[in-house]
Order: C-alpha cells, then sequence, then structure tokens
C-alpha cells in the first residue's frame, strides 16, 4: 500500500469525510461572505467618511485658499504704497481670520482622516498658526523684502491646494478622476493670483527688474499650459462648458492681453528691466471677475463632485447591505442542503453498516448454528435484500446483497459437505466398530477355551490393541459429532472407570493408580470420561519415554473430582500449553485442517468429551520436567453413594465397569493387596463379560458338557483336561458364525485378567 493511500485511509471515518464535505464549503462560503461584507461596508463607509471630511474640511480649505489669495492681494497693494489707506487689508484679514477658524474647528475631523490628509491638512494649520508672523512682516518690512513677504502667502496656499489634493484621492476611481481637473483648476487660479499680486507690486514704479519678468513669464507659461493641456481636455459635461465660456469671456480675453504685452516689453528695455503697460485697470477689473468666476466654477463643481460621492458611497452601503443579505441567505441554504445530505448520507451509511454487522454478527451466526443442529435453512430469509435506491451507495447495497448471499450459499453449501464428510465418517467408523466387536466377540471365545499361558499372552496383546482401536473408531463418531453406543444404567466407581481407562491405552503396563476416593460416576458420563482419561493417559504415554511411570491420581476437591495425568516426557513451552489450554476453554467445532494433527485430533476429542458435562481440562507443567494433565469433573456428575448389585446384576450385565484392560501374562507374578494410596492392582479379568447380551447369548449345553460350567474353569482343569480344551476350541470355532453382532456390543466390560485368571 502506497502512503498516499495509508495518509488517505488515516483520514477517518466516511461519516466525518461527510461532516468534512459539508462543513469546509459551508465555513469557506461564511468566511467569503463575511470578508466580503466586511469590506464592502468598510468602502462604502470609508467613501462616506472621505466625503463628508471633504465637503467639511476641503471646502473650508478652499475658502481659506481663497482668503489667503485675497489677502496676499491686499497686501501687495499696501506694500506697493505702505502710507495708503489699510481699510481694505484690514476687511481682508478679517475674512482670513473667519476661514481659518472653521477650518482650525474641525481639528477632530481632521484627526479621524486617513494618515496621508491628515498630515497635509495638519501641516496647513501649523502654518495658518504663523499667519500673524507673516502679516507683521508686511506691516512693517525691515528684514525681508516684499517679494519674500508675499511669497509667506504663497507657501501656506500651496499647501491648501496640496492637501485639497490628497482629499480627492478616494477608494473610488472615477471620483478622483474627477476630482483631479479641479484640483489643477484652483492651481491654475493659484497661479493667476500670483500673476496679480506680482502686477500689483509692480504697478506703482511701472516696472518689473529682470527676476521679476522671469517670474511672471512662468507663471503665465505655466497657468496657460494647465489650462490648454491638463484642465481642458479632462473637463466634462457642465464644468467643460463653464470653462470653456470663462475661456472665451472678455475678461479672459483682456488678461491675456495684458500678460502678452508684459512678455513682450522685454525686449524694449536695455538695462535688464521691464517697462509695464499702462494697463492697471484693465488687468484689476478682468483679474477680478475672472477669479470670482474661478472661484465660482471651483465651488459648484466640488460640491458636485461630493454630492456625488456621497451618493456612490450610499449606494455602495445599500449594496453592502443587500449582498450581505443574499450572501446570508444563500449561506443559510448551503448550511441546511449540506447539513440535509450529509445527514442522509449518514443515515444511509449507518444503516449498511447495521445491516452489514447485522450479517457478520448476527444473521451468519444463527445460520451456522442453525446448520450445525442439522436444520435447514432459507437463504432468501436468512439473507434478505437491502434498497438503497439506484445511485453509488444502492450499488454498493447491491454489491453487499451479492455478498451476503454468497456467504449465506457458502456455509449453507459447506454445512451441507461437512454434514456429507461426517456421515462418511461416521458410516465407516459404525462399521468398523461393528468389525472391532467381532474381533472382540472371537477373541472372548479364544480366550475362554485356552489355557496355554503364552497363546493366552497373546491373544491379551491382540485384545488390547482391538480395545484400542475402538476407541480410536469411537474418536471418529465424536468428530462426527455423534456419541458412542457405549451405555450404563448405574453409577460407576471411581477406580473402574480408571482402570477402565488405562485398559485402553497400549503402555498399560507403564500406568500407576492412585485413589482412595469411594466415589462413581453418574451413567451418562461413564463411557465419556473413560474416553477423555483414556486418550489423555495415551498421549502422557507416547510423549515420554519408556519405562518412565505415567501417574494417574484421582481425590476429591472442593469444585469436585480432580483427576491428574502426569508423565515425565520434555513438556511444552509456555506458548503450547497457552494454545492447548485456549483450544480445551471452547467447545470445539469441526476443522478439516485441524485434524491434521494426531495430538490435535485426540486434543478435539477430549474438548468434545469435557464440554458435553461440563468437565475443564487443563495442561500445566509438571515438576518431572512432563506435562500434568488435570481432570476437574463437577460435583453434580459424583456420586458418593452406589446402590449395591441386584440379583440380576453380573459380570456381563451393562452395568458393570466399561473397562477392557489386559492384565500381565498369567504366569506373572501377582501383586499383594497394598494401601488404597497405592497404585491400584489391575483387576481380574472375566472372559465375556464386556460382551452385550446377544453375544452372549450360545446355545444350551448341559453343565457336564466340556464347553459348559465356565464359571468353574480353572487352569488346574485345562492341565488335566487338555482334550476338553481341544474340543472346546473346535466349538467355539463353530460359533462364529452365530456370534456376529450389530455393533452394539459394549466391550467395555471386560475386566482384564490377573494371574488367578487362565
Amino acid at each position: 500500500m502506497s502512503e498516499r493511500t495509508g495518509a488517505r485511509r488515516r483520514l477517518g471515518s466516511i461519516r466525518l469525510s461527510l461532516i468534512l464535505l459539508a462543513v469546509v464549503p459551508s465555513v469557506t462560503l461564511a468566511a467569503m461572505w463575511g470578508v466580503t461584507t466586511t469590506q464592502m461596508f468598510a468602502e462604502g463607509l470609508r467613501l462616506r467618511a472621505q466625503t463628508e471630511l471633504s465637503r467639511s474640511t476641503g471646502a473650508m480649505g478652499t475658502e481659506a485658499a481663497l482668503a489667503l489669495q485675497r489677502e496676499r492681494a491686499a497686501s501687495a497693494e499696501w506694500l506697493a504704497a505702505p502710507g495708503g489707506p489699510r481699510t481694505a487689508l484690514d476687511a481682508r484679514r478679517a475674512a482670513t481670520d473667519r476661514a481659518v477658524a472653521e477650518l482650525t474647528g474641525r481639528s477632530d475631523a481632521i484627526g479621524e482622516a486617513p494618515d496621508r490628509v491628515s498630515e497635509k491638512l495638519y501641516s496647513v494649520l501649523g502654518a495658518l498658526g504663523s499667519l500673524e508672523y507673516y502679516r507683521d512682516q508686511v506691516d512693517d518690512p525691515t528684514d525681508i523684502t516684499a517679494e519674500q513677504a508675499l511669497d509667506q502667502y504663497t507657501s501656506i496656499i500651496d499647501g491648501q491646494i496640496h492637501a485639497f489634493q490628497e482629499l480627492s484621492q478616494v477608494d473610488d476611481g472615477d471620483l478622483t478622476s474627477r476630482a483631479g481637473p479641479l484640483v489643477a483648476l484652483e492651481h491654475a487660479a493659484e497661479l493667476a493670483s500670483r500673476e496679480d499680486a506680482a502686477l500689483t507690486l509692480a504697478w506703482p514704479g511701472g516696472r518689473l527688474d529682470a527676476e521679476g519678468w522671469a517670474g511672471f513669464a512662468q507663471l503665465v507659461h505655466t497657468r496657460r499650459w494647465l489650462v490648454q493641456d491638463q484642465i481642458m481636455p479632462a473637463l466634462r459635461g457642465g464644468a467643460r462648458t463653464e470653462a470653456e465660456a470663462i475661456l472665451r469671456s472678455a475678461e479672459w480675453t483682456d488678461l491675456e492681453a495684458v500678460e502678452d504685452q508684459v512678455l513682450a516689453a522685454r525686449a524694449a528695455g536695455g538695462d535688464g528691466s521691464v517697462r509695464l503697460p499702462d494697463a492697471r485697470q484693465r488687468w484689476s477689473a478682468a483679474m477680478d471677475r475672472v477669479s470670482a468666476r474661478y472661484a465660482a466654477l471651483i465651488e459648484r463643481q466640488t460640491g458636485l463632485l461630493l454630492d456625488r460621492s456621497a451618493d456612490e458611497a450610499h449606494g455602495l452601503l445599500l449594496t453592502a447591505a443587500w449582498l450581505s443579505a443574499g450572501g446570508l441567505l444563500a449561506l443559510l441554504l448551503c448550511v441546511v442542503l449540506s447539513w440535509r445530505i450529509t445527514r442522509s448520507l449518514s443515515r444511509r451509511l449507518s444503516g449498511l453498516r447495521r445491516a452489514t454487522l447485522s450479517l457478520a454478527r448476527e444473521r451468519l451466526p444463527d445460520v451456522v448454528a442453525q446448520l450445525e443442529r442439522g436444520e435447514t435453512v432459507d437463504v432468501d430469509s436468512a439473507a434478505p435484500p437491502l434498497d438503497y435506491g439506484r445511485d453509488e451507495l444502492g450499488e454498493v447495497a447491491q454489491a453487499f446483497n451479492t455478498a451476503q448471499r454468497t456467504a449465506v450459499n457458502t456455509a449453507v453449501e459447506l454445512a451441507d459437505n461437512r454434514r456429507g464428510f461426517q456421515k462418511v465418517i461416521l458410516g465407516i467408523a459404525r462399521e468398523s466398530q461393528n468389525l472391532v466387536n467381532r474381533q472382540l466377540a472371537r477373541l472372548d471365545a479364544l480366550e475362554r477355551e485356552h489355557t496355554d499361558p503364552e497363546v493366552l499372552q497373546g491373544l491379551y496383546e491382540l485384545d488390547s490393541t482391538a480395545s484400542q482401536l475402538r476407541r480410536y473408531e469411537e474418536n471418529l463418531v465424536i468428530i462426527a459429532g455423534e456419541q458412542p453406543r457405549r451405555s450404563w444404567r448405574e453409577p460407576v466407581a471411581l477406580v473402574d472407570i480408571l482402570r477402565g481407562a488405562v485398559g485402553e491405552v497400549a503402555e498399560y503396563r507403564r500406568v500407576e493408580v492412585h485413589t482412595d476416593e469411594e466415589v462413581s460416576l453418574a451413567p451418562p458420563a461413564v463411557a465419556d470420561v473413560i474416553h477423555l482419561l483414556a486418550e489423555l493417559i495415551d498421549n502422557a504415554t507416547a510423549y515420554s519415554p519408556a519405562p518412565s511411570p505415567v501417574e494417574v491420581r484421582a481425590a476429591m476437591v472442593g469444585k469436585g473430582l480432580a483427576v491428574e495425568v502426569e508423565d515425565r516426557g520434555l513438556g511444552l513451552s509456555e506458548e503450547e500449553y497457552a494454545s492447548f489450554n485456549a483450544q480445551l476453554a471452547v467447545v470445539p467445532q469441526f476443522d478439516v485442517v485441524a485434524l491434521a494433527d494426531d495430538l490435535r485430533l485426540g486434543m478435539f476429542v477430549v474438548a468434545r468429551l469435557a464440554h458435553r458435562h461440563g468437565i475443564q481440562v487443563t495442561l500445566r507443567p509438571s515438576p518431572y520436567g512432563g506435562t500434568t494433565a488435570v481432570v476437574l469433573v463437577p460435583p453434580e456428575v459424583v456420586v458418593r453413594e452406589v446402590p449395591e448389585a441386584g440379583p440380576g446384576d453380573g459380570p456381563g450385565d451393562e452395568r458393570a465397569l466399561p473397562a477392557r484392560q489386559p492384565a500381565a501374562p498369567p504366569c506373572a507374578p501377582a501383586p499383594a493387596p497394598v494401601d488404597p494410596a497405592a497404585p491400584a492392582p489391575l483387576p481380574r479379568r472375566v472372559p465375556g463379560t464386556s460382551l452385550v447380551a446377544e453375544l452372549r447369548e450360545e446355545p444350551a449345553s448341559g453343565p457336564d458338557e466340556p464347553d459348559g460350567g465356565h464359571g468353574d474353569f480353572s487352569a488346574e482343569r485345562a492341565a488335566a483336561s487338555l482334550g476338553g480344551f481341544q474340543r472346546g476350541t473346535l466349538k467355539a470355532r463353530g460359533r462364529e458364525a452365530d456370534e456376529e453382532t450389530d455393533g452394539t456390543d459394549d466391550r467395555s466390560a471386560r475386566r482384564p485378567l490377573t494371574k488367578d485368571t487362565p
């Protein structure tokens, strides 16, 4: 798996992905709506604030500039004739003071203006604060020239024009472009006012020095270029019409005519000074009318521009409000739709998830459980189809329908195959059991009729091998899910059960049984406990070296009857103990793979038998280095008091001990009766006791016949009557055809022979 695929899978669940798909666009749209709304409102509010500032401060600044221009002209007249009347000058100064006071009173609005505007306006206010000093210089020009005194007014007016230019730079590009010609027009009016101040200062003497003439010429050329090349091409509408009217007026013609005369007078002078034409009255009259028209044009166009700016600000705020409302509505609609879609998909996915989990955790286990019980399963009801529409999720549901139906069909087919396989195994096991029972029946007949110790020893070995084979056949029956046919109607003593289990083990001579408990086991558990212990004992003898003993100990404990089977082999690792104990702790299931190992086959059988009666089987290390198997039989299986056998009970009855345990050869010395805690001796072997009634039926014979009276048969009689032994052998062979059974022979009633039994 690539890193990118792993990263995508680590993002989280589909539900989280759906939530993210809904949340991320909603949050993005909300952010865009918030930013756009805020920006539009901010632009509208800023434009409105700039408009209000221009309307108040800008207009006042223009009034102050016009007042300063008039005061400068009056100051020029005073400087040209110092001894004249001051009425006009004082009036101009009073008008200027009123305009400056209004402008200064707007200091709060100036403080709220953008930095670039407020800096210019504060600079203007600072310069206006020095106005009294400049006036003193005009009243008594002792330290400076008259031109220098007038230049101080010019610097203040230039600062105001630049501040007005900054005010005209608004966020609306169209308004800024419209304000540009007005600023240029105000600058042209200032140039004309400066021309008037220069000529007013020179009229009394009738001449201009070379420097004054050069300055005048520069003012004229600059104003003309500004008007013709900058202002007129930029003006539109009514402003252009008014400007053209001014340019075509007689006053404007008179101004330009006087300017041309002054500019042409330089060539007539030889001392560097210029004689001014006699046109003072003409100039002053034209200048007053042009200045008034200039001021009116600037004021009117500025007002129109400010009204337009206010309308633009109002429209921008209104548009921002509508867009904000529309964006909010779209945002809410997007959030609602995203939530509904996400919720619908989440519900559908949750339903599909629940259906999947229901199949995995409920329906399939129920189907398997029904199949294990042998019940018939309806595939349609066990795998109902899911309907999730025809979209992509519906296609996933259809694929899941196919998958779950395939899973159920596969489970049914596997169960059918397993049942068929179990039936095959069970059929083979039953047939094999029939053959083994016939073999044991014939061995019984031979054991009853032979007295030769060597022959009997061989027969006993064959008998033990057949008993082991019967246990293996019962293993197949247990694996196939059935129960062996051996059963008892009465409780069986514990010591007999232990001996019976030992009798089904090939190396029974190595097994030592220790018990002093006089208890019995309930009939339903007898066969299974014998089989279970035989498997554990056989396993202990198989995995421990000969001739090391295998000890079997039984004692009552607080939780029931405890039987320990201990060997002295190599033992197992901790992981193997844990693995086997985990297998023994649960009900085993039929698994062909698990049957590949013979040890696992034995554990499978032990687990099946143990769980059938609530028996706990645990493996643990032995102090001798081998393994100890602890079998804990629950108290409800243990019987404390066993009823005495009735008249009909005998060694051949089904209530007898199910133990077929070969003994040592008849010639071996018999062990003495020992302490009950010591290893129990092998029981006496009574031929024929393990056979069912059908196998025990023989043709009636009299007490005097050689084949009758088996209860009185002994080794001494066999030694004295060899001919009778041979006749009995011939008769036994003749009865073989009549002693075949149907497989229900319970071979477990055999008792192994001791040295007292032929």
